[in-house]
């Protein structure tokens, strides 16, 4: 959901709340349904109160799980470059295959990232072909100088750390609020938006009422929708994850591959696939 039909969808729904309570209001006595409006505030209150601490505590889960996507994301970027200049001192055998197969495995992830925000594909953790190509031409690596062994170690450190990195970037492709939690979200709605018609009364003027009805319905379903908006942070448009990071460490790595010299042919293209 991208922040235009989430205004678009908060203004609905709001609107169509303001003219049930307008309906109700044409046969609603004078003062209300409540006896004592004192104590149906309070009873009220209580359930608002209620509702608004379960929905921060979704809001800072659903909003930590978007950072931590974004995060991810960043750091996975980051490592890829660090791998790139650390292969620069591996054994001349593999050097050269290390920092193509860098190359094309920032190529797949940036073609890829479109899926991500696809219903189907949020189930599909596709693996990056290009992890088993760095870990085979790693298997046939023999460092033998101080210099080659330290790179080795560095390597297989950073390559753990990118996999944990691109763990924490597809966390949220999946969403992380189950479907029984926007059950009882929809359900508290129900129940506040039913109380607050019991607050109908034709003794006060129409826009009073709409006021009552719609910032208590407008404001339940903007924070709904900013809650929907963080648990799917790879959507389409305006605030949603795209791949910046990787694709500025394509350009980086563009640029270290003239320094180095490195002028062969890729394994790949432009996409990011073998060819």
């Amino acid at each position: 959901m991208n922040i235009l039909w989430g205004f678009l969808l908060t203004l609905a729904v709001a609107a169509a709340a303001i003219a049930a309570m307008l309906l109700v209001r044409r046969r609603a006595p004078e003062g209300g349904y409540f006896a004592d409006g004192d104590r149906a505030a309070g009873v009220f209150g209580v359930i608002a109160t209620g509702f608004s601490v379960l929905l921060g505590l979704i809001v800072f889960l659903a909003f930590q799980s978007y950072d931590q996507s974004r995060s991810g994301a960043e750091a996975e970027a980051r490592l890829v470059t660090q791998q790139f200049e650390t292969a620069q001192f591996m054994p001349l055998a593999v050097r050269r295959d290390l920092g193509h197969e860098l190359v094309c495995y920032s190529r797949f992830v940036v073609n890829y990232w479109p899926r991500l925000a696809s219903a189907d594909e949020k189930t599909v953790d596709t693996a990056n072909p290009w992890s088993t190509a760095l870990f085979r031409t790693l298997k046939v690596t023999h460092p033998t100088s101080v210099t080659e062994q330290a790179a080795y170690d560095k390597w297989l450190d950073r390559t753990a750390d990118r996999e944990e990195a691109r763990s924490d970037r597809i966390h949220g492709a999946v969403g992380v609020i189950p479907g029984s939690l926007w059950v009882v979200l929809f359900f508290i709605t129900g129940v506040i938006f039913v109380f607050v018609l019991f607050f109908a009364d034709s003794g006060e003027r129409a826009t009073t009422q709409a006021l009552l009805m719609g910032s208590v319905i407008a404001v339940i379903a903007a924070t709904l929708c900013l809650i929907r908006f963080l648990d799917d942070p790879f959507r389409d448009g305006v605030g949603g994850l795209k791949p910046v990071a990787m694709e500025r460490t394509l350009r980086i790595l563009d640029t270290q591959r003239r320094i180095v010299g490195d002028h062969g042919a890729l394994p790949c293209d432009a996409n990011g696939k073998p060819l």
